[in-house]
């Protein structure tokens, strides 16, 4: 598979004070998919404007014609299987077709607690993350769905009429562990990565690669287990965490090494921040839209 350019751009600004224009900006600019985060808030961003996914897709829906769109990533924190199903549907008829649903397990930050709940243990989310996906699946695939879960359950629940994608909107599933992977194996039309979380301050860029590598390694083993074969499952990686992750927007040859580097191991797409000032995901604007123009062609050159 050829490797594609994706960016993900954070619900930080009003949609008329700039919000609506970065979404223009990144279709014009040719990116394949425009991501955002599906959370409450995050991190630095917690006592910063911060507005909700769902309807910042829906209003990019609107004012985009081709470019897909989608999550990186939704998680059970705070959402229902049953009633997320009901908006990805219709997210899926507004955008024509264009929603991908990036999914992962969800961590312990701000949406952990949001709704006065204890954060989960590791072992918790694993469990709620293995009859989450399954359940969505199903809803997204079929008219009508009962099933009683440990945690999450469904009593004659209607999608009609389904997706416009059939059999239904493609998942891709951000999984490191043995169980998340199993689920991308046997869930997914793309598996995520952010790369090795250890290895985020102090590791260096050789030890990423090998990292990924054996995460590669693994998901490949998952897909093996149930008698998938490796392709067509796409592979993303979602930058800004890697050792690279102060560098790699620097210029577009920093981006083309980069890139170049992960398309051996195998990925398919590439998914890079806009910037945002005064934050992490700093970087020069006029860079990051060279890297989105030039990038590929400079990589395949």
């Amino acid at each position: 598979m050829s490797l594609r350019l994706s960016t993900v751009i954070l619900p930080v600004r009003p949609w008329h004070e700039g919000g609506r224009d970065q979404w223009v900006r990144a279709e014009k600019l040719g990116f394949h998919t425009a991501y955002t985060y599906d959370h409450l808030t995050w991190r630095s961003f917690r006592d910063r404007p911060w507005f909700g996914a769902i309807p910042t897709l829906t209003a990019a829906a609107a004012a985009t014609e081709q470019m897909r769109l989608g999550t990186l990533v939704t998680s059970p924190n705070f959402r229902h299987p049953v009633t997320l199903a009901k908006e990805l549907m219709a997210l899926d008829d507004i955008s024509g077709g264009r929603f991908t649903l990036g999914i992962g397990a969800g961590g312990n930050g701000f949406d952990a607690t949001a709704l006065g709940q204890d954060p989960w243990s590791p072992r918790e989310r694993a469990d709620r993350f293995a009859e989450f996906v399954p359940l969505l699946d199903r809803l997204l695939t079929e008219a009508a769905v009962s099933e009683r879960g440990t945690f999450y359950s469904a009593d004659e629940a209607r999608n009609i009429p389904g997706c416009v994608q059939q059999p239904r909107l493609p998942f891709a599933v951000a999984a490191n562990g043995p169980r998340g992977l199993r689920l991308a194996a046997a869930h997914g039309q793309a598996w995520v990565t952010t790369g090795d979380p250890k290895l985020f301050e102090e590791g260096t860029p050789e030890q990423s690669l090998e990292a990924i590598r054996g995460q590669l390694a693994k998901l490949d083993k998952a897909m093996a287990e149930i008698g998938r074969a490796p392709e067509p499952m796409e592979k993303i990686l979602l930058t800004g965490f890697t050792p690279e992750r102060n560098t790699m927007l620097d210029s577009v040859d920093a981006f083309v090494d980069f890139a170049g580097r992960h398309q051996e191991l195998g990925f398919t797409e590439i998914v890079i921040h806009a910037p945002i000032p005064d934050s992490e995901f700093a970087a020069d604007e006029n860079v990051f839209e060279e890297i989105a123009t030039e990038g590929l062609a400079q990589l395949d050159s």
